[in-house]
């Protein structure tokens, strides 16, 4: 299984790097759409839908959604003069950071309060718009911010969200599995420790605080960094318990199985979904 995990990500995450930095937004974007619809169709057993009407029903009105929200905030206007993120924007991400917080409430308190959305599809379809739509607002958000002096300030600023993320899932696994003896969650996510939660955290800041002496940051910007590397190597935690707490509920072990080693895309997002908005919202609120 770690063999065909380490194939998997030797083989995407240059593909992925390379449409990051590479990609003009309007494709960036697309490429974003598609990633999304693919988790939308993964989300529909996580619903109870076992009929493929059903699941391409919630891909269709997932996409839409998306791409009425690209309407309304085209990616290459997002952002005013003087660095300002437009308002409405701000508004999804803030939505973003109320369902997060709501379903850090759901995941803690599991499966105290799960039989009233488990047993309304209607509700587990909110949770998983919820999940993707502000996700794919956020990455533009990143991506597109001052692309026109710099096309590749966004794309850095997307480097190092998924530096922090990556380097924490790496660190926890390998602290959990050496040291790790407390349980995080028995009942989301049996295999998750205390060690291993702190032991990503402290691998991440350590790393982040690397490339930052490589990049020259300021004892400010090392300051506001590794703060915000705190932040969201813990909401990483929580979205990746959000996925095994539906998971768990539905019965299912993973969310696809196009990815060998790792399940589906849902698997290898559901720490992204969380983390994206609010990391948005962090370098729009304090910047760095």
């Amino acid at each position: 299984m770690l063999r065909q995990r380490v194939l998997t990500a030797v083989v995407l995450a240059p593909l992925a790097i390379a449409a990051i930095f590479y990609l003009p937004l309007p494709l960036f974007g697309a490429l974003l759409l598609a990633i999304m619809a693919i988790g939308a169709w993964e989300w529909g057993p996580l619903m109870g839908f076992a009929r493929h009407s059903r699941r391409w029903f919630f891909v269709i009105a997932s996409t839409v959604m998306i791409a009425a929200l690209w309407a309304m905030l085209p990616p290459d206007t997002l952002w005013l003069a003087k660095g300002e993120l437009k308002q409405s924007a701000v508004y999804v991400l803030w939505l973003a950071v109320a369902w997060w917080a709501l379903s850090a409430i759901l995941t803690f308190l599991y499966p105290r309060f799960s039989s009233f959305w488990s047993s309304h599809r209607s509700v587990r379809g909110i949770f998983g718009w919820l999940t993707l739509i502000p996700t794919w607002l956020a990455f533009m958000v990143i991506r597109s911010s001052e692309y026109q002096t710099d096309p590749y300030h966004g794309a850095q600023l997307i480097m190092f969200l998924f530096l922090m993320v990556w380097s924490a899932d790496i660190g926890a696994y390998f602290v959990g599995k050496s040291i790790g003896k407390h349980k995080l969650m028995p009942n989301v996510s049996p295999g998750k420790t205390l060690e291993g939660f702190f032991g990503g955290i402290a691998f991440a800041c350590v790393l982040v605080a690397t490339a930052g002496k490589i990049i020259g940051w300021t004892t400010e910007q090392f300051a506001t960094v590794l703060v915000v590397t705190v932040i969201i190597t813990t909401i990483s935690v929580l979205g990746d318990l959000n996925e095994s707490m539906f998971k768990r509920q539905a019965g299912v072990k993973d969310s696809g199985t196009i990815l060998p080693g790792h399940g589906g895309v849902l698997d290898r997002i559901d720490s992204l979904t969380a983390t994206a908005p609010i990391y948005a919202l962090c370098y729009v609120i304090i910047g760095w």
